[in-house]
């Protein structure tokens, strides 16, 4: 998903630390206090392993051997920038190209339905990390437009990762992202080698305005959009974040507009600003002003 800043976090006070397990059990407290604080993502008890696996290069970085140490450096606040560090590496960012083929599939459809009744489309990627979604996008209406002459919708992705957004402005992949969805056919179209990476071509990279935000403290992208992909991101924050986040998703969307989510989401139960479509499986339509209401609620 750089850092939106956030006020102060309310960290634990760190007590005297009784051989290593106490240690551990107060970093993780604090880690995963700060990641919540910042973006509303959650790390469940059950997969604290993700925060030294996630850490270790900015352990080796700072020449640290320990989490503590690390999360010592953060409550004596010298370092301010060392809190964003930390959440840019906790953050997940686990994406690919072409992502379930068939959503997209479904989205060119999506897409065509709604230019033949308005302007110029426009759909935001929520949580765009490292921009292989975003790009897939680009790719297949660039190509429908080359094809069909059809028009190509205008298209923004967000992230909270400033990191992440800065690979993703400069299309630059490992040959194992690039080749994780990717077809050959649009790897060779796309994409030059550099080295041992693939780095996507200007023409691409300049159809996708990538903006640093903050899904649950920031307000969206200007204007409203006719297609909201915001996936496998509601799975790491709470209920109660969800209950926020929800409101600016329906408020982000024109009339008519469509929700896409993960394939382990959804909004039934937790907004009435949505019911599934009709149209398109899988996708979730806003239900208008009424549903708007609703979710404000």
């Amino acid at each position: 998903m750089t850092l939106a800043k956030s006020p102060p976090v309310a960290m634990p006070v760190v007590g005297p630390v009784v051989g290593p397990v106490a240690a551990s059990q107060t970093a993780i407290s604090v880690l995963t206090a700060l990641l919540e604080a910042r973006t509303g993502q959650q790390i469940a008890a059950y997969r604290s392993w993700r925060l030294d696996t996630a850490l270790k290069p900015l352990l080796r970085d700072r020449k640290l051997d320990t989490l503590d140490q690390l999360v010592t450096q953060l409550l004596e606040g010298s370092d301010r920038l060392i809190g964003d560090r930390i959440v840019d590496a906790l953050v997940n960012q686990e994406t690919s190209f072409f992502r379930d083929a068939q959503v997209f599939e479904l989205l060119v459809e999506a897409v065509a339905a709604a230019q033949a009744e308005r302007r110029r489309v426009r759909i935001w990627c929520a949580g765009c990390s490292t921009g292989q979604e975003p790009l897939s996008l680009a790719m297949a209406f660039a190509e429908r437009h080359q094809t069909s002459g059809a028009p190509m919708p205008e298209i923004v992705a967000t992230d909270v990762s400033e990191a992440a957004l800065a690979r993703a402005r400069a299309g630059r992949f490992s040959q194992f992202e690039i080749q994780r969805g990717l077809p050959v056919r649009q790897m060779i179209r796309w994409f030059d080698t550099t080295g041992s990476d693939w780095v996507a071509k200007p023409e691409l990279v300049k159809l996708v305005s990538f903006r640093r935000m903050n899904l649950v403290s920031d307000q969206p992208p200007p204007g409203r959009f006719d297609i909201i992909l915001c996936r496998n991101v509601l799975l790491y924050l709470s209920t109660q974040t969800k209950t926020h986040v929800f409101p600016k998703l329906a408020d982000a969307l024109n009339p008519g507009g469509m929700l896409v989510l993960g394939a382990g989401e959804t909004v039934i139960g937790q907004t009435k600003a949505f019911e599934p479509s009709k149209a398109f499986r899988g996708f979730y339509q806003l239900q208008g002003e009424e549903g708007r209401s609703q979710a404000v609620g």
